[in-house]
């Protein structure tokens, strides 16, 4: 019995240590990957505050980009946390298929928007982050299973003909506020830059979450999803905190160049805030349905499908015009 432990213990410890050696056998197979370099050797749009070196060198080959995944680099942790949350929310669309019939049922659409727009966010993080924009679906994808699952009656009679339709307008207002603060006019101050990426995307979430203040308002512990709606929420406002505030870089400014950034945290919350949000309309999805039902009726959801359609050409229409901008902006840098 002892052997046979000690063997288990052996082979666990050999793995740990192939583990430990790949980063190692990675840079030994790809030789020619050049190293990082400091915030003064990459253009002021490529640059975070606080941050002084850890900078993949521009104007790389493509497979450059894609084995970083493995580098020790400033944005390796912002690539690993929503690459991460994209496997577990394709584990959690997975457990979903058992129980929710996302074919025939239509007023299971909305939950499967969400779930799309949550997988669609945290994929084009992690080539946002790998390949160095972010997806303002995930921001529809709120509205709609909030405004479908979690409203009630009284709600419902005064938003009902506008909700779904300001929601989309919002969301493109918030990627292009994203957009513009992030690639366009970096010699205006931070803090408008900052405004201009924080305020559309609060704005859109505080819309959002409306139909469910009221519940949050006057919650009952016999509510089985309140808890998780209670938590979306203080996972959003810490969200909008550490996107705000880079708190620890500031505190130790080059200290957080690889581990320790308010971006990674900020990803980790994020994604805490989205688990937090599908678990809560699916326990809407399961236990109201017999009010939801009386408020929508069929055509509703073919609706909304057609809305989140017009919200994604919008929103690719507009990352498309920044990244037009951006490449004026490298051609007059260059």
């Amino acid at each position: 019995m002892a052997t046979t432990v000690m063997e288990s213990i052996g082979r666990v410890f050999i793995s740990l240590q192939q583990i430990r050696q790949f980063p190692q056998l990675l840079t030994d197979a790809a030789p020619s990957m050049p190293g990082t370099v400091r915030d003064t050797e990459v253009p002021s749009y490529f640059r975070e505050r606080y941050v002084c070196t850890g900078y993949r060198p521009l104007n790389q080959n493509w497979r450059y980009y894609f084995l970083s995944l493995f580098q020790r680099h400033n944005e390796t942790l912002n690539i690993w946390t929503h690459l991460v949350a994209f496997l577990v929310l394709l584990i959690k669309l997975c457990q979903l298929t058992e129980t929710v019939d996302f074919i025939s049922d239509r007023h299971s659409w909305p939950l499967l928007i969400l779930v799309l727009s949550s997988l669609t966010y945290s994929a084009f993080s992690v080539v946002a982050h790998l390949l160095g924009g972010k997806s303002d679906l995930y921001q529809y994808g709120s509205a709609v299973v909030h405004f479908y699952y979690a409203v009630d009656e009284s709600v419902h009679g005064l938003v009902s003909g506008i909700f779904m339709p300001t929601a989309a307008i919002l969301s493109c207002l918030s990627c292009l506020g994203c957009c513009y603060g992030k690639y366009c006019n970096h010699s205006l101050p931070t803090w408008v830059r900052k405004v201009c990426q924080v305020v559309p995307s609060a704005l859109a979430y505080s819309w959002d979450i409306s139909p469910v203040a009221k519940r949050l308002f006057f919650w009952s512990s016999s509510d089985p999803a309140i808890i998780y709606h209670f938590g979306q929420v203080a996972f959003f406002l810490s969200c909008a905190f550490f996107f705000t505030c880079p708190l620890l870089e500031r505190c130790f400014p080059g200290r957080c160049d690889f581990v320790g950034q308010s971006h990674q945290i900020f990803h980790v919350f994020l994604s805490c805030c989205t688990l937090c949000q599908i678990h809560a309309s699916y326990l809407d999805f399961v236990g109201r349905r017999k009010l939801y039902s009386s408020l929508h009726g069929s055509g509703d959801v073919v609706l909304f499908v057609g809305l989140y359609v017009v919200t994604l050409i919008m929103c690719v229409g507009i990352a498309a015009l920044m990244l037009r901008k951006v490449k004026q902006v490298k051609l007059q840098e260059g």
